[in-house]
């Protein structure tokens, strides 16, 4: 078997051919070998030896060759006379043929293993044959073939780089006890590298790798040769997710190097800071306030961005990024846009730079009351929705507030939310601008009709409404008489006669009823009603038909340090103090809740609506219609009773005796 090896830088051609005679075929398949040594005294047979039938003809084989021993002649049992006849019947001599084919192969064992030794670290091209479950097997010329372990030959996602049939570099390295060589591909790489990243390592040029595994405290970078790239050297900043790297080509330069371990070391981190300054230097050159430079946005925080300007960082402040309002930077750029910003602030000493991107533009609150006017329709977006109102977006940079008080003319709306929502589109009126500020009042129930306009028309004063209470205080029940409208019933005005604390004693909420229009104050959005006016005025009847010094009875219905509440008529109550209670040390006992007697009039307040009662004056004095007589009798015309003194009337009864 004769096979050409390629070694690089040259090509050794190894020849293993025995030089063994040729037999003939029938010779070969039946007549068995002996090998015999021969002196001039003595001639000793050996044991037969078998030859491969299906072995080629030109390079018969040994069995266990590499362990050939010779036999010993001594032990060699005696040929035959049958098979010297015919092994001389041949001409061929069956002991000196075996010394031959075994020399042969010690030759070819010899050649081989100087062959192998004679690549040392050359690195020599095979072929690949298959690939099994730990190498990639590879026919390298020898008498046996190669093996590559699997890790070497994979990519970083783990699959296998070369296919049967396609040439591969590898380094011999030594032949294994279970047969065949061990071979490197990893060797071979370094070997055929090794030098460019001597001289790379010399110059501290860049080198071109590609990530293909992560490994403990770094990344593993295949620059022709696997080298270790730390953790700590790829990036400028710590890196938390290294994995991210996998598959990525990057430049390094080589740190470290041991070419007897074949261990090299690269770092990405130096040729970034190199990088890095390089861009600063040139970027301070033309850095200044009120500068216009390009940058990139490399990260992103609640509250502004950082903008790479070449070398070195700005940040951009959320405040500085609109003239309007933004929740979040990402509403505006996003990390790897490239922007143009304006440099507001630069401090020379900490390397501090302060960037503005809405200075690019003119402020629009600058001209907005010429382009807003008061009055003014228009329409925006909803930006956003609070409690107290929507904020609507006119343009980029102005937004205006609907109050929730400008939504609606109803006073049932509770929440925007309940109206409108982020995003709506919405007309609305211009109530007030304030340039100063940065404040726009905008109205959106303004575009609808005004129900209190003409409220005192529809509902006159005295006009009797019905309606539903729809919520109810300490001071009165409001009633709901259409949508938007609601009435105020004022605690005073739900009983002529009752003394109302809550008006939950009178009315319930949802319950429907009935009421008189007291005022109407459209300007103030105010509506006055009144339940007890449906009934007539239980005061206004008893002062028609009483005056002072009538006798009236009543009942007690409370009492007091001072006096006693008596009540003298249907809702109506009077006052009698104590001191006109009786004679001393009988006006507490007359004074007794529940008690009933008969009370006179002593004092009448209509607008207070006060009637002042004595118990003590009734059997003294004239009952009415005695006043009502001396009235008649003594004048010509009716005088007011309250100018008619006792006096007077004890005199008149004295002379009508």
């Amino acid at each position: 078997m004769a096979n050409v090896l390629n070694p690089e830088p040259e090509s050794i051609t190894l020849n293993t051919e025995l030089e063994t005679p040729t037999l003939e075929p029938a010779t070969e398949q039946e007549q068995p070998l002996y090998e015999s040594t021969s002196t001039p005294e003595t001639s000793r047979t050996a044991e037969p030896v078998a030859l491969d039938a299906d072995a080629p003809t030109t390079e018969p084989v040994i069995e266990a060759a590499p362990q050939a021993q010779e036999i010993p002649m001594e032990d060699a049992p005696p040929a035959s006379a049958a098979e010297q006849e015919k092994a001389a019947d041949h001409g061929f001599d069956a002991a000196e043929d075996f010394s031959a084919a075994l020399a042969a192969f010690e030759r070819e064992q010899a050649a081989e293993a100087a062959a192998v030794e004679a690549y040392g670290d050359k690195i020599i091209t095979g072929t690949v044959v298959k690939q099994t479950d730990k190498h990639l097997v590879v026919d390298v010329g020898l008498k046996s073939e190669g093996l590559v372990p699997l890790e070497q030959v994979v990519d970083h996602t783990g699959a296998v780089k070369f296919q049967p049939g396609e040439p591969i570099d590898v380094v011999i390295e030594r032949e294994e006890p279970e047969g065949g060589y061990l071979v490197s591909y990893e060797r071979a790489q370094r070997l055929r590298v090794w030098d460019t990243i001597e001289r790379a390592a010399a110059d501290k040029s860049p080198i071109t790798g590609t990530v293909v595994s992560r490994v403990k405290g770094g990344l593993t970078v295949d620059i022709g040769l696997k080298a270790f790239l730390p953790g700590s050297q790829l990036e400028i900043r710590p890196v938390r997710n290294l994995d991210g790297y996998l598959g990525q080509q990057i430049q390094v330069r080589v740190i470290k190097l041991n070419k007897k371990r074949g261990n090299v070391v690269v770092s990405r981190k130096e040729l970034l800071e190199e990088e890095q300054n390089s861009k600063r230097s040139a970027t301070l050159e033309h850095l200044g306030e009120n500068a216009v430079l390009t940058g990139t946005v490399k990260n992103l925080t609640d509250y502004g961005a950082f903008v790479d300007l070449g070398g070195i960082d700005g940040l951009l402040h959320i405040t500085d990024m609109s003239w309007g309002r933004l929740t979040h930077p990402r509403d505006l750029v996003n990390v790897g846009d490239e922007i143009q910003v304006k440099v507001l602030k630069f401090d020379k000493d900490k390397q501090r730079v302060s960037l503005g991107f809405k200075q690019l533009t003119p402020d629009p609150w600058l001209d907005a009351a010429e382009r807003y006017p008061v009055g003014a329709h228009v329409r925006g977006r909803v930006l956003s929705v609070t409690d107290y109102g929507a904020f609507v977006e006119l343009e980029q940079g102005i937004e205006g507030l609907v109050h929730l008080s400008e939504m609606t003319w109803s006073k049932r709306l509770k929440h925007p939310s309940k109206l409108v929502k982020p995003g709506d589109e919405v007309e609305t009126v211009v109530l007030s601008v304030n340039p100063a500020d940065r404040r726009i009042s905008l109205g959106m129930k303004q575009l609808m009709e005004n129900p209190w306009e003409n409220l005192s028309e529809r509902y006159p004063t005295g006009a009797v409404v019905e309606g539903r209470v729809r919520n109810l205080t300490d001071f009165g029940a409001f009633v709901e008489i259409e949508d938007g409208i609601d009435g105020l019933v004022h605690v005073s005005n739900l009983s002529w006669t009752k003394r109302v604390k809550h008006p939950s004693e009178v009315v319930k909420k949802g319950e429907k009823v009935k009421a008189v229009v007291l005022g109407v104050e459209p300007q103030n959005r105010r509506l006055s009603l009144g339940i007890k006016q449906l009934q007539p005025d239980v005061w206004e009847s008893f002062f028609a038909t009483h005056r002072v010094g009538d006798v009236v009875h009543g009942k007690i219905l409370r009492t007091a340090q001072f006096g006693a509440f008596v009540e003298i008529a249907e809702g109506v109550e009077g006052l009698c103090h104590i001191s006109e209670a009786g004679e001393d040390g009988e006006g507490h006992a007359k004074l007794e809740q529940g008690l009933e007697h008969d009370f006179k009039i002593i004092k009448i307040n209509v607008e207070e609506k006060k009637v002042g009662l004595s118990l003590r004056a009734v059997g003294h004095e004239a009952s009415r219609a005695q006043v009502e007589s001396y009235k008649a009798e003594s004048h010509k015309h009716p005088v007011s009773s309250s100018t008619t003194t006792l006096g007077d009337l004890i005199n008149w009864r004295k002379g009508e005796r």
